[in-house]
């Protein structure tokens, strides 16, 4: 959805990212050298042999809601060729090995919870997954934005939303290096050299002026900013209908979260940012807001979508608490994951539920990491705006699939 390189969290990634490097003072020339700390491991994705009885309130998810996500994702699976490998050197097996498995959940009943997880049992293993062996992670969640708009600029309708631009070229490191799978740069061809695209703050004065990318014009530029985060979205014209907008770029800057730079300002307390806390923020400081969004150089383009949405990165249309974006790098689309995290409104309450994964974003990253979709509206808003959950995930793959066990 927003993501082929955007996704984003709020709740954690708003105080994330890489802090700023400084200039290493000299060495002593008498003390001794500090210890050096030890290196922590590369980011590997680990597998544990497990049972359906280890996974918490398996016997009582209502499964069926399922479902539709695992009919969609099966159907892209059956797309692509049979030896296409899944997953870090094929641990999730081929395509081929999810024929057998789709074709039987293809003839289950809709709403037969208790037909579904006997079939998933019967096909099924359950794996733990780890970083290193580590299995607890982080889990965020995400939302389809709501915003008023207009298809020409008027009245209050004055901040447009872009199209992708035509010399926007976006690059998949992974295609030209594999050890730079699921990194990506974009840019423009300038004398035959890639250099970097016009950044936000560029963008937001002028920069694509007169080149006619105006997709929609919206009421809100704050709305307009945290469509660019969620990366897709449905757009109320004044005459009440519908257009559903969703990700078709972005112009290769790094994201920077916000609520970095208002904890920095001392506008926010580090335990005070939310979604919530920072859209509150921007609207209280309407003078402010411009300059404090344009600290996030990434700038993303739409396309309008057609049919039912909104899409995720694996080209389906996204299931309301039961689509996962992964870090494609260790998860590959399709793969059923079983979650077991913190509720983000009930407290003392978990998401124990049977997912797929099918999405992902710049901010996903890592073997034990996942952003749920929470769906469109003020409730998914509000779980997708406060959802900062420690949990893990079981990846269920076909009988017969033996990936190499840490």
């Amino acid at each position: 959805m927003r993501r082929h390189s955007l996704a984003v969290l709020f709740a954690f990634g708003l105080l994330t990212g890489c802090a700023p490097q400084s200039v290493k003072p000299p060495a002593p020339t008498v003390a001794p050298a500090p210890a050096v700390e030890a290196e922590r491991p590369a980011a590997r994705l680990t597998l544990r042999p497990a049972r359906f009885t280890d996974l918490p309130g398996w016997s009582v998810d209502r499964t069926a809601e399922a479902l539709p996500a695992l009919l969609k994702s099966c159907d892209r699976l059956a797309k692509q060729p049979a030896d296409r490998p899944l997953g870090p050197d094929g641990m999730m097996g081929r395509i081929r090995d999810w024929t057998g498995p789709c074709a039987v959940i293809a003839k289950l009943p809709p709403g037969d919870h208790v037909a579904l997880r006997r079939t998933v049992e019967d096909l099924f293993q359950p794996w733990a997954a780890g970083d290193n062996g580590q299995e607890e992670g982080l889990f965020t969640g995400y939302y389809e934005s709501a915003l008023r708009g207009s298809l020409k600029r008027q009245g209050k309708y004055q901040t447009p939303l872009y199209k992708r631009p035509s010399d926007l070229v976006m690059v998949e490191l992974g295609e030209f290096r594999p050890n730079l799978k699921g990194e990506r740069i974009a840019g423009r061809v300038v004398d035959g050299q890639l250099k970097p695209y016009a950044d936000r703050r560029a963008i937001e004065s002028g920069a694509l002026n007169g080149k006619g990318l105006e997709l929609l014009y919206v009421d809100d530029p704050v709305d307009a900013f945290f469509l660019q985060i969620q990366g897709s979205g449905r757009v109320t014209l004044p005459d009440g209908n519908q257009i559903r907008v969703g990700y078709d770029g972005q112009n290769g800057h790094p994201y920077f979260a916000i609520g970095r730079e208002l904890v920095a300002r001392g506008a926010l307390t580090k335990d005070e940012v939310s979604m919530q806390s920072i859209r509150a923020w921007l609207e209280a400081n309407p003078s402010k807001a411009a300059e404090v969004m344009n600290t996030n150089p990434s700038f993303v383009f739409f396309r309008r979508l057609e049919g039912e949405g909104p899409l995720g990165a694996q080209g389906v249309a996204l299931t309301p608490g039961r689509s996962l974006a992964v870090d494609r790098t260790f998860i590959a689309y399709g793969v059923p994951v079983w979650l077991d995290t913190e509720d983000p409104v009930q407290t003392k309450t978990r998401v124990r539920r049977l997912m797929v994964a099918q999405d992902t974003g710049g901010a996903i990253r890592g073997p034990v990491r996942g952003d749920v979709f929470w769906g469109h509206g003020p409730d998914a808003e509000h779980r997708a705006g406060l959802m900062k959950s420690s949990g893990r995930y079981w990846l269920l793959l076909p009988k017969g699939i033996t990936p190499p066990v840490s």
